[in-house]
């Protein structure tokens, strides 16, 4: 752990307040493209959706997206997602090996 890295100290309910207000913010700017958000920080949607059953989440890999998307991934990739780029698949491909493994 980085020894200025503070994060675990939030106290719980501070950092579930954060998450949730990111998700929001996510659920209404669809023009944010989960290939752009993969190609910029090395994570989207879906890698919430993964992560919140890393932390515990009872359903299954649909019911997490859901959670995250505001609606079922089908639903929102149908109403949302464009097709992407071959720029934006080569940008996420060199975003992604800058990821910790532990992604």
């Amino acid at each position: 752990m980085n020894v200025n890295d503070q994060i675990d100290e939030l106290d719980d309910a501070v950092a579930a307040a954060a998450f949730r207000r990111l998700v929001r913010h996510l659920q209404t700017r669809h023009d944010a493209q989960n290939i752009d958000l993969m190609g910029l920080a090395g994570f989207c949607r879906n890698c919430l959706a993964d992560w919140i059953r890393d932390g515990g989440f009872a359903g299954d890999k649909a019911a997490a997206r859901e959670v995250i998307h505001g609606m079922p991934f089908g639903a929102w990739k149908d109403a949302y997602q464009t097709e992407a780029t071959p720029e934006q698949l080569a940008r996420m491909e060199e975003s992604l090996k800058k990821n910790d493994p532990a992604h």
